[in-house]
């Protein structure tokens, strides 16, 4: 039976690291509020006309170099974002013009902040139906374009950044196992409503609202739920906590990521962080902490466990034996 496996990653952030010290100036908050409530330092923020498909594009460039695949071996794009270009022409569709991937097609998935992992699972699907040779999943978002900068209790976690894999056929197939999960709720977490017309009239024009969500609704629903849904996964698959070298999260909240490792009675260590550096980047915080991992550890032979959570409330996890 065909696999799948991950050839090559890379990611990409914007030049402009905006600190603590720089949002207190245009929000009411302080590094100190910042750092003791979510860990987070410094974010990376896109103020140089960059959109979501330049960011992932440079991305997926960083990694198609980095697996030796030319962009016109790709037969399919996948772009997760909740933050696109725009509603049409898809961000993937600008993303294949800009690589010059002229025998691809693609897509975008909204998942929200789990988003890549619902992106290497569709993936996956698509390398194991032995159509394609190459695949090439992308998370990217500008989250910055998005904000209500009067409103602290969202601002403060975002940033802006892009992840990228180049996913291809495996006889043996690293993607092992999955499970997805969808709880549809618009309360808790929301971007980008479009309100329908209540009436016809000359100046009628599309608007649309800036994110927004229930911190605490938000953090008692990832702690709550999302260790026992890792526990009862890897029961499925014969596997503990234990027997998982690295996990890899959505990077919402440092603290969220402490409380979820200590709830599952595992150190630190295993779990892999840049959300102090980069804050809440949605779907590319998983996929950018992925490459970093990748990049700079030996996987062979390592169990890596990705799992995203978001608005929706949509979560999943994704087992890779590599």
């Amino acid at each position: 039976m065909i696999g799948s496996k991950i050839l090559a990653t890379g990611h990409y952030v914007p030049e402009d690291i905006v600190t603590n010290d720089d949002l207190a100036k245009v929000v009411d908050t302080s590094d100190e509020w910042i750092v003791a409530h979510t860990g987070i330092k410094s974010r990376r923020v896109s103020l140089r006309g960059e959109n979501t498909s330049d960011l992932a594009t440079k991305a997926a460039e960083i990694a198609l170099e980095r697996a030796g695949v030319a962009a016109d071996e790709l037969g399919f794009i996948i772009v997760t974002t909740f933050t696109p270009d725009g509603l049409a022409p898809s961000t993937a569709a600008l993303v294949q013009r800009n690589l010059g991937a002229k025998n691809a097609w693609g897509f975008d998935l909204s998942t929200a902040c789990a988003g890549f992992v619902f992106g290497l699972s569709t993936a996956d699907k698509f390398i194991k139906s032995g159509a394609y040779q190459y695949g090439l999943v992308i998370a990217a978002e500008v989250n910055s374009k998005m904000m209500d900068f009067s409103d602290r209790t969202s601002t403060v976690f975002f940033g802006d950044g892009a992840g990228a894999a180049i996913i291809a056929p495996s006889e043996e197939g690293v993607i092992a196992a999955e499970e997805m999960h969808t709880v549809g709720d618009e309360r808790v977490v929301h971007s980008g409503r479009i309100a329908p017309l209540e009436k016809l009239a000359a100046n009628n024009y599309p608007k649309i609202d800036a994110f927004a969500q229930e911190g605490r609704a938000v953090y008692n629903e990832v702690t709550t739920k999302i260790p026992d849904h890792i526990v009862t996964f890897l029961a499925k698959e014969g596997l503990t906590v234990d027997d998982i070298d690295y996990f890899v999260l959505h990077q919402a909240n440092l603290k969220m990521i402490e409380k979820v490792a200590e709830t599952l009675g595992q150190p630190m260590t295993k779990f892999v962080t840049n959300v102090q550096e980069y804050g809440n980047a949605s779907s590319a915080g998983i996929a950018m902490a992925f490459d970093q991992l990748n990049s700079q550890v030996d996987l062979t032979g390592k169990k890596v466990l990705l799992t995203g959570f978001g608005a929706g409330f949509t979560y999943g996890s994704l087992l890779l034996t590599i």
